[in-house]
């Protein structure tokens, strides 16, 4: 008695074979999605954010612990100093071909308000998830929303590639 696969015709395919060559095919459109432009932004902007809230963890430690801040005050601080930090990274990495790697001031106000505007849809979605499931799962919740609204925001707002006129002229 032989294997099963090599007693098939070889027009057949056994059930091995073609759970191995779907797991290819998703594994191959997984690795062309993770090479696309968009990809490599959504990661580089997340890398970018985790570091920025280690800035912001940071910075309210110190204001708040070691130089006696005022809580609110030192969390505004706080948020100001990793949004900044923020804005060079993505402006300089992220979204480097469309900003040219040029820090705007018309830029950067742009990107505080997106910013404002996902901690706006972060608190939203905290407030509204924790009537339902423990606090520090909601909080996780927001944490992706705002991370959806903010990468949104950038993407499409603050960092917009220009649009290319197509200038009319002789035909060559």
């Amino acid at each position: 008695m032989g294997l099963p696969a090599l007693d098939a015709p070889p027009s057949e395919v056994t059930p091995t074979e073609r759970s191995s060559d779907t797991q290819n095919r998703k594994m191959n459109a997984l690795l062309a999605w993770a090479r696309s432009p968009t990809a490599t932004k959504i990661i580089s902007f997340c890398l970018i954010g985790v570091a920025n809230a280690g800035v912001d963890f940071g910075v309210f430690s110190l204001a708040y612990q070691a130089l006696n801040v005022p809580i609110i005050l030192a969390n505004v601080i706080a948020w100001l100093v990793a949004v900044t930090c923020s804005y060079v990274m993505n402006t300089m990495i992220t979204f480097r071909e469309e900003s040219g790697r040029v820090l705007r001031r018309r830029d950067y106000l742009k990107f505080v308000a997106s910013g404002f505007v996902g901690m706006v849809a972060n608190t939203l979605t905290l407030l509204l998830l924790s009537r339902f499931m423990p606090v520090y799962a909601a909080k996780m919740g927001a944490i992706f929303m705002s991370f959806i609204v903010n990468f949104a925001m950038s993407h499409f707002i603050v960092f917009r590639a220009a649009k290319v006129s197509k200038i009319p002229g002789p035909e060559r």
